[in-house]
Formats: C-alpha cells, structure tokens, sequence
C-alpha cells in the first residue's frame, strides 16, 4: 500500500491503484469468511466446463451469489449438481479482481436434507416415467432356466457370495461377476457400463452372453444408495435387452432402478432364487411326469389292446371270408366253357352274315360301278379340255385380230397368252395324267381285292362248285333229286353230271383220276 501524499491534496486520505484496492478487498473477503456453509439452489448450471471446472449460481428468494468448484474438487463430489437442486455448499468466499465480482468456491456439496433427496427422486422417477422407461409393456419375462448369469455388483461385499452360495444350492449354473462400485463417485457409470457391456457380447463368443442379470448391493441409507437412482443408470437398465433382476437394498429399499428392470427382487438372495429353479425339485416333478407318462402308455396301450381283442372277435373267419369268392369263382369256372362255346357260334354266325354279301357278283357290280364313274370323269375332263382350248383359240383369235390393228403391242400380249395358254394345256395334260395315275392304281386296288375274295382261288386249292341246270350255284344237297343235271365247275373248267340217290355213283361211273371210295369227304370251307 502506497503512502504517498501529494501536497495539491485537500485532505489527508490515503491513495490506492485499483489492483491494490482488489487485492486488499478480495484478503479481507478470505480472512473474513475462509469457511462458511452457504444454503441455496442451484441456478444456471450447465455441466463441467471444458477446462474441468463448473461455474454456476446458488439463489434464495432474495439473493444470488457465484459459485464455482474446481476440477479436482469436482471429481470427488458425492453428488452431481443439477439444476434446480437445493444444496448445502462448504467453502471460501473470494473475489475475482477481474471483474470485481466475489464467489464461493465450494469444496464439499450435499443435499439439503433428506426431503430434497426425495424430492429429486420424484422428480426424476416422473421425468424418466413419461418418457416411458418404467411400462409395463417395456419389461421381458425371466428365462426359466439360464445357462449363464451375469452379475453386477462388487466383487468383496458379502452380495456377491450369498448370490453365490443360494445358485449353488439351487441350480448351479455358469456365473460371471462385473465387478464395480455399487458408492462413492463414478459408481453410477461403472454400474451402467457393466450393464451395457453385457449387453454387447455376442451370444456365441468366447464367453457366453448372459441370459439374465442381477444388479445387487447390499442395504444402506438413501445416500448409500444415490448410484442407483442415477438416471445413467437408470436408462441402461431400461436398454438392456438381456431379461433383468434389480436387487438393490432391502426389502424396503426403493430405488429407480427397481421401476427399470424388468423383475425387482426384496434381497439379492431373493434375485438369485427368482434366477433359477430348484434342481432338487425339478427332477421330482420330472420323476412325477415320467411316472405319470409311463402309467397313461401302460393304460393307453391296456385300452388299445383290449379294442383289437374285441375287433378280433368280431372280424368273421378265413373260410368266412372267402366262401362267397370261391362260389363266384366256381361258378364262371362251369360256364367257361358253355360261354366259349356259344362265343364261337355267334362269331360264326356273324362271319356267315359278312360272307353272304361277299359274293363275286356283288364284288363284280362294284368294279363295274367304280369304271363307269372313272370312265365319266375322264370323259368330263376331256370335254373340260376341249372347252379351255376352245376358249383359248377363241382369245387368240381375237388377240390376233386385235394384233393386225395393234402390232406391236398386241404382238407381245399375244406371245404371252400364247405362253400361257402352253403352260394352261401342259398343266392340264398333267393334271389328267394324274388323275388317269390315281384311277388305274384305285382299280388295281379294287382288282386285286376281288381276286383275293374270288372264288376261283378256292377251286384253286381243290373244291369245286355245283351248279344247277339254271347256273345257279347249289349249296345244299337237299335243293337236288336224283336224275338232275347238274354242271360241276373246277378251276380248270366245268364237266357235266347226273345226280343219283344216295351218294351212290352209277356203276363203271369211276374214270380215270377219280379218288377211291373210300377217300375222305372234302370239307366245309369254313
């Protein structure tokens, strides 16, 4: 501090810099309330800044004053500032110089009491409610029986070996323990990792993906317990897609973790015993169904046994059975040959009825009839000629008169109808030759069809026909008397004969290359 006195002064007072007027305000500030505890809310905050450090207000109904808490005091607060909150703060008052503001620096933070700590519970549970994290619809059932268990809880508390101790005796199963800090600062994020990082293992890697997680910690007092009402926390409980069991406190100690899980437990001894069942009684039911399904089997198959008896006995007999098809079978066995027989006869007689139109004059007719019809359409064709050439001399004969008038071009329309007219004729001398072709080979056809069915192949092979003195052929010997001349016709010619009675020729009637008496009867030719 300055003593100088300047004799153009009119008084006596003292003359101080600005930098030594703040420094000696902002040392009288720390000497005068180095420790004080300050109650008010928070007001203005907005996180740590990117130096580390938080800057923000604490405010009653009629004053404001700074605050600000350092990096390193941050790192260690039991609880986060938040907006709006209403804290108790320790710390120094000072001054900033630079803008002749005065501050507190706090060094330790706490709620102001109990009824704030509740307040900001519910404040967050019904923040966090509307956005849907504590449905009921969110929440997944339990798997009835894991494989693998993941815990979250700390590694030497006496949680994780009850936990422990209460799956061996029940069910044991493969456990793996996420050790964290379930108090203190950070213990939020750890716990929230170790959630998470559950979550992000593969379900056939290395180690096997939990089915179910436990989040424990044993009792304590609402502050003991601030990690797990940690809105970190508390969303990635509601994230997680593996089913989860919160476990946290007591029976009667609600935290909002329990609203995000998906079951919450009393005590982690009652999680552990909601994570698996009972081996011991798992295997009586078992034993009880086995037994169960073995006495239905035994009474099902009793049941069925007894209906296949009574079926047995009512099913008729083999011989029973195949009395009536031997009857059948006996009886088409007698009248196979009955039906053979009468088969044969209507297939005679139908052959008979064919054969009667079958004869040479009949055939004889056709042939005729088909030559007139060919001889008709030759002589149509000719006369159809004959009137196209008739028509084609009548035009040439006009083109030629045409032609004397009109030489030149009339000469060259007639060469071209001259050309025509050659290819009309060669084109119909062709098509007649065709038809004459096609008219033979249908004649031949026809020709050759009345040769096969003649009669005179038969004579050919040794039978002769008989016919009466009207040349009418003679098919039954009663149609003849004795004395009747008949005509005997081979397939060399025809000899003439004289009936007589009996069958008997007349005496020195046997000439020469006649067959002995006693040569068989020629047969029918059918």
């Amino acid at each position: 501090m300055s003593n100088v006195f300047d004799s153009d002064s009119p008084t006596n007072l003292a003359e101080y810099s600005v930098s030594e007027l703040s420094g000696s305000i902002k040392r009288t500030v720390e000497t005068a309330f180095d420790q004080v505890r300050v109650r008010g809310e928070i007001s203005g905050y907005r996180g740590p800044h990117s130096s580390g450090h938080a800057y923000f207000a604490l405010k009653d109904d009629r004053a404001r004053i700074d605050a600000v808490i350092w990096k390193g005091t941050f790192s260690r607060l039991k609880f986060r500032p938040e907006e709006g909150m209403e804290i108790i703060a320790t710390g120094k008052v000072t001054t900033f110089p630079g803008s002749s503001k005065y501050q507190i620096v706090i060094e330790t933070l706490e709620p102001a009491g109990t009824g704030a700590l509740m307040a900001l519970i519910e404040e967050r549970k019904r923040r966090l409610g509307t956005e849907g994290l504590f449905d009921a619809a969110r929440k997944k059932r339990l798997p009835f029986m894991p494989r693998v268990i993941g815990v979250v809880t700390s590694p030497t508390g006496a949680v994780i070996r009850d936990i422990l101790h209460r799956i061996s005796d029940r069910f044991p199963v493969h456990v793996i323990v996420w050790p964290v800090k379930v108090q203190g600062e950070g213990s939020g994020e750890e716990v929230a990792n170790a959630i998470r990082g559950f979550n992000a293992m593969e379900p056939a890697g290395a180690v096997l993906r939990p089915d179910v997680l436990i989040v424990a910690r044993g009792g304590g007092s609402l502050e003991d317990l601030w990690s797990f009402n940690d809105e970190v926390v508390v969303r990635a409980a509601a994230e997680s897609r593996i089913p989860l069991i919160s476990a946290v406190g007591h029976e009667t100690d609600w935290t909002l973790i329990d609203y995000a899980a998906d079951v919450r437990a009393p005590t982690p001894t009652g999680a552990a015993e909601m994570a698996v069942p009972v081996k011991a009684e798992l295997e009586a039911q078992l034993a009880a169904l086995a037994a169960r399904l073995q006495g239905c089997m035994n009474r099902q198959m009793d049941q069925r046994r007894q209906s296949v008896r009574a079926l047995m006995r009512a099913l008729p007999s083999l011989d029973q059975l195949l009395a009536l098809p031997r009857r059948r079978f006996d009886e088409a066995a007698a009248g196979l040959g009955r039906g053979l027989e009468l088969n044969t006869i209507n297939k005679r007689r139908g052959f008979e009825r064919v054969a009667s139109h079958l004869r040479p004059d009949v055939l004889s007719n056709r042939i005729a009839e088909r030559r007139q019809t060919l001889n008709e359409r030759m002589v149509r064709a000719e006369r159809m000629v004959e009137r196209l050439i008739n028509r084609s001399t009548s035009r040439v004969e006009r083109a030629e008169a045409i032609l004397a008038s009109q030489p030149a071009r009339l000469k060259t329309q007639t060469d071209r109808s001259r050309e025509r007219l050659g290819n009309l004729s060669r084109h119909a001398d062709t098509a007649i030759r065709h038809q004459l072709t096609r008219a033979r080979a249908e004649l031949s056809a026809q020709d050759r069809v009345l040769q096969s069915l003649s009669y005179k192949n038969v004579l050919k092979r040794g039978y002769a026909v008989i016919r009466d003195d009207d040349n009418r052929p003679v098919s039954q010997a009663a149609s003849l008397s004795a004395g009747m001349g008949i005509a005997i016709e081979f397939a060399d010619g025809r000899v003439g004969a004289m009936t007589t009675e009996g069958g008997v020729p007349p005496a020195g009637a046997k000439k020469r290359g006649a067959k002995p008496a006693d040569a068989p009867k020629q047969g029918s030719l059918f």
